[in-house]
């Protein structure tokens, strides 16, 4: 039997290699950290959100940002550097942002983003996989003026199975929200929420039990070796370890690996999250929220509330910046303010590895041997199991 290696012990490299098990493969994963899953897959935002996938890159967009940049809350940051392959992911960005190439781009990642929750649905029930923080609540994009809830209405992905609310079915509908200041809402009923941390944990503890499935942690790749379009080895420190397939799935990181003739436009847009506990007197909703014009989520995780928000475009810094940190704990607090304890919340950054266009890279690729599953941005959870079962089709 032919092995899989996998570079990348996230929640793609950790769903890609469950479903290469699933079909009968060997896999060694390998992880640059001494833990799995505990980058950009550790706190990310909860929500998985299969039906409101509307990449970044939209006309207007740049716009909207440069009015972002002028507010001290701004959504976006953006730190410009010395980096050619920063100036490339942004002109690449800028060619994206037309009304026609975000709808086919949506398009992709809806199709995707099915396919992923059939996925989940199949390890949940098949698999019996479970206790890492799984419900189906539903998803409400909330607007706080009339003109974005217009446009949010115009957007739809999936009319036959989202609902527009006015202000009045808002409220009665999420109680939580009877004093936020929302016009109005588009409800996806079908929408769930998990832990992405504790999901990468249970993949691990069901691989390490399958017996097909070796990990090598600590140990982080720094080059790959080719000869005649294939991919024969990799360097692991001092160590050069041979290869049979390979599959690439180290986030913005991947870039780094890259070989000739192989261009990777994936760069990380920094986002960050709070988890905050939820007490007997809190009113946190059940409902996930997406705070539409201020760009936060908010989800709830069994007695946790994860509220996520920012991109920052600063580079391959990944320090966490507590005047972010700080502004996006006000806003909560303006927002839900008896939904959780915020001053006992954890703080988390993470590097959302995305390509310009929003959706993702899957397949193979002109070595023989070597496939892409990366670039999933702030999707990774919710795309990670459609991603996994599609790359596994291509090698089994």
């Amino acid at each position: 039997m032919q092995k899989v290696t996998i570079i990348g012990g996230g929640v793609i490299g950790l769903a890609t290699a469950y479903a290469l098990v699933r079909e009968g493969l060997a896999v060694d994963l390998i992880e640059a950290r001494d833990r799995l899953a505990f980058a950009t897959s550790f706190a990310n935002g909860g929500q998985l959100s299969y039906r409101y996938v509307a990449p970044l890159a939209d006309a207007g967009v740049l716009w909207q940002a440069l009015g972002w940049m002028l507010q001290g809350d701004s959504p976006l940051r953006l730190r410009l550097r010395l980096d050619p392959a920063q100036w490339r992911w942004l002109m690449a960005f800028m060619l994206a942002c037309r009304r026609s190439v975000n709808r086919r781009n949506g398009a992709q990642l809806l199709t995707l983003a099915l396919e992923s929750q059939a996925a989940l649905a199949r390890w949940r029930e098949a698999d019996g996989l479970t206790d890492f923080a799984w419900r189906r609540n539903g998803k409400l994009v909330a607007f706080r003026s009339e003109r974005a809830f217009a446009h949010g209405r115009e957007r739809l992905l999936d009319r036959s199975s989202q609902r527009v609310l006015d202000a009045a079915e808002l409220r009665a509908l999420e109680p939580a929200l009877a004093e936020a200041p929302f016009v109005g809402g588009v409800l996806t009923p079908d929408e769930e929420v998990a832990d992405c941390h504790r999901f990468c944990e249970r993949l691990a503890e069901r691989l390490r039990a399958s017996g097909q499935c070796r990990f090598l942690l600590g140990r982080p790749v720094t080059r790959l070796i080719a000869h005649q379009e294939q991919v024969v080895a990799l360097h692991l420190g001092g160590e050069q370890v041979d290869v049979q397939r390979l599959v690439l799935c180290a986030g913005h990181r991947s870039a780094g690996l890259a070989l000739p003739g192989l261009r990777l436009p994936v760069y990380p847009l920094k986002g960050y999250s709070l988890t905050a506990p939820i007490n007997t007197e809190h009113r946190a909703p059940e409902l996930s929220l997406t705070d539409y014009e201020r760009k936060i989520v908010y989800a709830r995780l069994d007695r946790q509330l994860r509220v996520a928000a920012m991109v920052d475009i600063v580079g391959f810094d990944e320090s966490v910046d507590a005047r972010r940190l700080h502004s996006m704990r006000r806003l909560a607090l303006d927002t839900l303010p008896d939904a959780a304890d915020y001053g006992q919340a954890i703080e988390w950054a993470g590097m959302r590895p995305a390509t310009p266009t929003g959706v993702p890279i899957i397949g193979a690729t002109a070595y023989r041997n070597l496939w892409l599953n990366l670039g999933h941005g702030a999707l990774g959870f919710t795309l990670a199991c459609g991603s996994g079962e599609r790359l596994a089709r291509m090698l089994r």
